[in-house]
């Protein structure tokens, strides 16, 4: 469920659950999340499911029934690693990130998998395991001495709505989703931008609310209208101040704008990169539409350019900015593709779900570029060598940001629960991705 920007901060300032655990767990947070050489994380999130075949696990020999006319792939600027023909300019840039070609589930389930792939964990259990987002919001957010105005786990623009992202950690720690199109003007966030009306209108409002408040300012020194007041002023500086203006794209040059691609992912792209030198830790960017049943090329004619546009531009832009040593950037979906395509009715060439092999791309962040991670059989349909499993690439990501992987996770039944599960709790694994860290 998606909440407002006030609702978040009444949620974090005046809610009983919010405040205990940052008295309870404050400092103990901090400990767990010591410096590391990534400070932020940046997901593209492939909402539906990439063939792997298409895009970074290419198989020309395979023939025709698993690549169909993209049999042509391309090689990198890092030495023996080749990409699918449609991403020549992530080429260009594949010295910045390295393909994990191992990974493995075996879900084919699209919000099991995501459960799987987001939190690292097996489903099923009794418990609603948190995502990485909000244990990053957890271990980098409120409680752990985040001061920024904007919430600590963003994404763009709506939620994925596969899981739970916060799952047993609460509303607290849940994602604050933009809503909106990063690519039109302007671009209307929930509870920030409100379509039609102006900022002027907006401050008069403010102050006609202000004005009728009498029992506010009969009640000074009450903790909890105190709180009340001082969440509001916060949400109208977001609204009007300095840091709502991050989400304003128009103070981007046309070249920028242009450089990302004038589209939905384009814009978001660099959306998250304005976020990140904002110090939000954790951006998701919901990528949708992979889930490619029917038409499956027609669609990679027209998405995957505007993928290697905004992705490359992205690792592009943040390594010229210094940022990205200090960023991870994650890419991937919750499982790849049927290798083989479904030429016969009603599918016309389209791909199925596959869990069984399938690609993530990790990049900055303290992780070596350049590399291929595991690799899968001739078709693509099963893993041979170095298999990886989610849990795996989010422990990964979690050392790399500094945190301790014996932390434990509040919860409401007081389990003994870390932030990475013992490996007997997760899927066919070699453990964590060292080769790149």
């Amino acid at each position: 469920m998606a909440i407002t920007r006030r609702e978040a901060l009444r949620a974090g300032l005046v809610g009983g659950a919010g405040l205990w655990l940052t008295d309870l767990l404050g400092g103990r947070l901090r400990a767990a999340a010591s410096p590391g050489r990534a400070k932020a994380v940046i997901q593209i999130w492939m909402w539906g499911g990439p063939s792997h075949l298409d895009t970074f696990d290419p198989k020309p020999g395979a023939g025709y029934d698993y690549c169909g006319p993209l049999a042509k792939p391309i090689p990198t600027n890092a030495d023996g690693v080749v990409i699918g023909e449609l991403l020549p300019l992530l080429a260009k840039q594949a010295d910045k990130f390295s393909i994990i070609r191992g990974m493995t589930h075996g879900i084919n389930a699209h919000e099991t998998a995501s459960y799987a792939v987001q939190t690292g964990r097996k489903p099923g259990d009794r418990l609603v395991y948190p995502g990485v987002g909000a244990v990053v919001s957890l271990l980098r957010g409120y409680s752990a001495g985040y001061t920024g105005l904007i919430p600590p786990y963003i994404v763009l623009s709506e939620l994925q709505g596969r899981f739970s992202e916060s799952g047993f950690l609460g509303l607290r720690y849940a994602p604050f989703a933009t809503g909106g199109d990063p690519a039109q003007t302007p671009f209307a966030v929930q509870g920030v931008i409100t379509p039609g009306i102006t900022e002027e209108r907006q401050r008069s409002r403010r102050d006609l609310l202000r004005a009728l408040n009498t029992l506010g300012g009969a009640a000074r020194g009450s903790a909890s209208l105190d709180a009340f007041v001082k969440a509001e002023d916060q949400a109208y500086e977001l609204i009007l101040g300095e840091s709502g203006k991050v989400f304003d794209l128009t103070q981007e040059s046309d070249q920028t704008r242009e450089r990302y691609g004038k589209n939905t992912f384009g814009q978001s792209c660099l959306a998250a990169r304005r976020l990140v030198e904002r110090g939000v830790p954790y951006i998701t960017i919901n990528y949708k539409g992979w889930d490619t049943h029917k038409q499956h090329f027609q669609i990679m004619r027209q998405r995957l350019p505007q993928l290697d546009k905004g992705f490359a531009t992205l690792l592009e832009d943040l390594a010229e900015r210094g940022l990205l040593d200090s960023t991870i950037v994650w890419w991937g979906g919750e499982f790849g593709r049927t290798p083989r395509v479904q030429w016969e009715p009603p599918w016309n060439g389209g791909r199925g779900h596959w869990g069984q092999a399938f690609s993530t791309v990790l990049a900055g962040g303290g992780f070596t570029g350049g590399r291929t991670v595991g690799a899968t059989d001739a078709r693509g349909e099963e893993v041979k060598d170095r298999p990886v499993s989610p849990a795996d690439v989010v422990g990964s990501i979690f050392e790399e940001l500094g945190f301790d992987l014996d932390t434990k996770l509040p919860n409401p039944d007081g389990l003994d629960i870390r932030i990475v599960p013992a490996p007997a709790d997760t899927a066919r694994t070699a453990g964590r991705l060292k080769e790149i860290m």
